[in-house]
Order: C-alpha cells, then structure tokens, then sequence
C-alpha cells in the first residue's frame, strides 16, 4: 500500500512540473545542483587566495543563481527574491537592507513605472493597435516591406514596452496572421523563416538597444554605472550613446535577406490580412488618446532631463500619478497588475542585489583578476573581441539576458582599470554583444517565442545566427568604439573625462 501511495506521489509530483512547461529530469537536476554548490562553496571549499570570506559567501550565492538560471529549475521572480536572504545568511552581507539594496535603486522604480505603462498599453490594446496602423500605412507587399514595416513597429513599441520578450509576445499574433497566408513553396517558406527571426527576434532585440527602458540590461548597466562609478546617464545620454545600433538592423536584414534568398519574394494575401485585422479594430478611445499623451509627456521629460533636472524614475512616477488620477481610466487595478511582469521586475531586484554584492565583497575583482591574463597585453580591439567571444561562449546555457549581463557587467567594470580601458566604454561594449546571442533559440526569450510560431527549426536559426553573431562584433569593435570615442568616452583611454 506504501509503495502505491509513493508511486502515486513520485507521479503527481512528476505531473505537476511538466505542468508548468519544465522537464522534470532538467528542473529537478538544476534544483539541487543549485543547492549543492551553494553549500559545498559555503562550508567546504577552502578560502581561495586573494578571496574575502564575504566573497566566498557572495561567490556561493553567485553560482546558486547562475544553475537556477541555467535550468530554470524556479521561477526567476523567486530567485530574485531569495538572493537577498542568500546574501545575508551566508554572511556575504551583515544587514538585509544592504542586501536588498537593488530592490530600492532608482533604476528598479523606473523599471516597474515602465512595465506598469506596458501593462496600460496592453488592458487598452495600444500595443496592437500601433503595429497594425503601422503595416496598414505604409501598405507593404514583399517579405522585405514586411521586415522593415514591422521593425518601425518594434522601435514605436520600444518606447512603451519594456522588454524585448514582451515586444515580440505582442507582435506574435500580427506576425502569425501574416505568416499564415505563405504558401508550402520553398520560397515562400523562406520568407516565412526570414520574417519571424528578423522580426521578433532581431528586431526586438536592436530596437532596445536605444531606449533605456527598452531592454532589462540597459537598466541593470545604468544602475552599476551610478552605484559603482558616481556616473549618471540621462535617458537622453543613453539615446545619444547607442542610437547607431539601430545600423546592426540594416546589416541583419542585408544577410538575413541574402541567406534566405527572399529580395524578390512577394506576400500572396499577406497585405490583405494585415487590412483586414486592422479594419476589425475599434475606434480610438479616448482613454487611449490620454494614455498616450501622459507617455508623450514622459517621453518630453526624459529627453528634456538636462534642462529641469528631474531624474527620469520621477518623472515615470509623475505620469503614473496623473494617469491614476480618480475617474480618468476605466480599468479595474486587477486588469492592470494581471499584465505587469512582477516575476521580471523581482528577478531585476535580486540581480542588481548580487551584482552589487559582488563588487562590495570584492568578488568582482577576484574574478577580474582571473580573466586579466587572459585579455592583457594585446591591443584594445583585441581584448574586446577575446571578451566578446567569450561572452557569446558563456551565453550558450543561459536563457536571460538580465541574468546574463548581472553576473558579467560588475566583473568587466573591475576589469577595465587593469586592461587599461575605460571602464563605461568598455563594459557597455562587451555587455552590449550579449544583446545578439543569437546562435540558439533558448538563449534569448523573444527567440523562443518566434520559435513557438513553428516556422523555423534549431538548424536554421543557427546557421543563420552565427554569422550574424561575428556581425554584431565586428559592429561593435569598428562602428560603435569610435563613436563612443567620438562621444567622448574612447575605450582605449581610461582618463578621458566623463562628458556627461
């Protein structure tokens, strides 16, 4: 009787986690993987040389996140929670306030302003309603019309949406309604392929390179800068810095176009359905013309920051407090709390926690002392494309980018200083090529979400994606270095005065 009942509950547990989409082999394995190495660095692992006890307890907690990362065995909302206590109880950090330091950063408060007004877009259906007026506009016909239509569609999203992962789950249905129409010819199922990996994965991803709260790595790069360096960047200065990515578009689509042979491939019916979806939405309400104007306002504000000096977590909060203004909305606060990303916005805090545990403890330079042999001595463009490679290495096993750039971005700024390069320029530009980690679908969330389409294999998206991989490198090291150069932060000169 003992041996069914432990059966029946060895198989409901089974049951329950592929339930939530896990394998149980994967998520059980990472589970206690994660846990093992937590306390075997803890408590048997000797005190390595030139390490604190603070950075053995830090570098413990390090790992435990990086396994649960890795084989997503817990939601990354409840990591994000659990690295405070981690912090605190094997003794990386003495108070939890201190510990949970990254929960009460200003950039945090930006980032949940910014999922709050994704979550208002999506209750009054702005977000579909903005990429479809978009493809209705500008009328387009071929595969290429599409590509580029639907990337002018991720930059208007990029300022209201503020996750590459949630750009694309948005775009999903459109980009799905078009797909559909494609015949079985090998043409048209090229141009399928070609349209969802330039689209919800490369166009999500380049289109929040610009926009500070665009993309999740760009707040965790901003909040190192400021707590470990003094340095502050406006979202003006962050534009200003990173607009020329938007070129790693023109380049992508050249070889994208060029791999799937798709210059000449036309859409049978595809223009037809992207009118017709459009003619099925409702009349612009007026709630969505103030939702509008409010992030309009914002909008001003941030680009404006230099002039009435209001940080740009302020004046989110500002529009936030105008748009909850009683009688103003007609939605339920549970409509709005339902499509915010809490479990996103946690793992933000956790992150930004650890990472800042890293450089206290002194964990970051540890490592950084690790990894100098291995880039010292060899010109700036050669340490940077050694470190880029090694990213792209490194990013193999991990699905998140947030996770990815807070266990990377504290040990590049100890780095800097020993390499000799400027310690903004240099990590922004290591950091910044984790954005293009496209050789595997599950290295990237908006990846898979384009690979649920069913439209391309693992094989395609790699071929495809290692070569646009040495694109986004070589982009960084002879387009993006001379123009931060140019913008007064050159990687090479670690003395240059900040300009900003």
């Amino acid at each position: 009787m003992s041996e069914i009942s432990q059966s029946g509950f060895l198989s409901r547990f089974k049951d329950n986690i592929v339930a939530t989409g896990l394998s149980p082999t994967t998520s059980l394995a990472g589970f206690f993987l994660a846990w093992a190495a937590f306390f075997l660095i803890l408590f048997v692992l000797p005190l390595p040389e030139g390490l604190t006890l603070a950075g053995k307890a830090t570098l413990a907690v390090v790992v435990w996140a990086s396994i649960m990362w890795i084989f997503e065995s817990m939601p990354v909302g409840i990591t994000g929670m659990l690295i405070p206590m981690l912090l605190v109880m094997g003794g990386a950090v003495d108070k939890f306030p201190k510990a949970a330091s990254g929960f009460t950063t200003p950039v945090v408060f930006l980032c949940l302003a910014a999922f709050l007004f994704a979550a208002l877009m999506q209750v009054a259906g702005l977000d579909r309603r903005i990429a479809l007026s978009l493809l209705h506009r500008v009328k387009v016909k071929t595969v290429n019309g599409v590509i580029w239509a639907m990337f002018g569609a991720n930059i208007l999203l990029s300022f209201i949406i503020p996750a590459a992962n949630a750009r694309a789950a948005t775009l999903l249905p459109v980009v799905n309604g078009i797909t559909k129409l494609f015949g079985e010819t090998p043409e048209e199922q090229a141009g399928k392929k070609a349209i969802v990996i330039q689209t919800l994965v490369y166009g999500s991803m380049i289109s929040g390179m610009m926009i500070m709260t665009a993309h999740l790595p760009n707040l965790v790069l901003v909040g190192l800068f400021e707590s470990e360096l003094a340095l502050s960047l406006s979202y003006f200065d962050w534009f200003k810095l990173q607009w020329p990515y938007l070129g790693m578009f023109v380049l992508t689509q050249w070889w994208i176009q060029r791999y799937f042979k798709t210059r000449n491939v036309g859409i049978k019916g595809g223009f037809e359905s992207v009118q017709n979806q459009y003619r099925e939405l409702p009349k612009t309400s007026q709630t969505e013309w103030l939702i509008l104007a409010v992030f309009a306002f914002i909008a001003l504000m941030w680009m404006t920051e230099d002039w009435h000096k209001i940080k740009s977590h302020n004046s989110a909060l500002i529009g936030l407090s105008i748009l909850f203004v009683p009688g103003l909305l007609g939605f339920k606060w549970k409509e709005v709390q339902d499509r915010t990303i809490w479990g996103t916005f946690l793992l933000l805090g956790g992150a930004l926690s650890m990472s800042a545990a890293m450089g206290a403890s002194g964990l970051a330079l540890w490592l950084a002392d690790i990894i100098h042999p291995i880039a010292v001595g060899h010109p700036w463009w050669m340490m940077l494309l050694i470190l880029m490679a090694g990213t792209h290495i490194i990013r193999l096993g991990m699905l998140s980018n947030v996770a990815a750039i807070t266990l990377l971005a504290p040990i590049l700024i100890a780095l800097a200083p020993k390499l000799g390069l400027h310690p903004v320029a240099f990590t922004m530009l290591v950091a910044d090529t984790d954005t293009f980690a496209y050789i595997l679908p599950t290295q990237i969330t908006a990846a898979v979400i384009a690979y649920s389409s069913g439209t391309f294999t693992t094989a395609d998206y790699a071929k495809v994606g290692w070569v646009s991989v040495l694109i986004a490198i070589v982009y960084g090291i002879l387009i993006i270095a001379p123009w931060y150069a140019f913008m007064g932060i050159p990687v090479w000169d670690p003395s240059a005065p900040w300009p900003f």
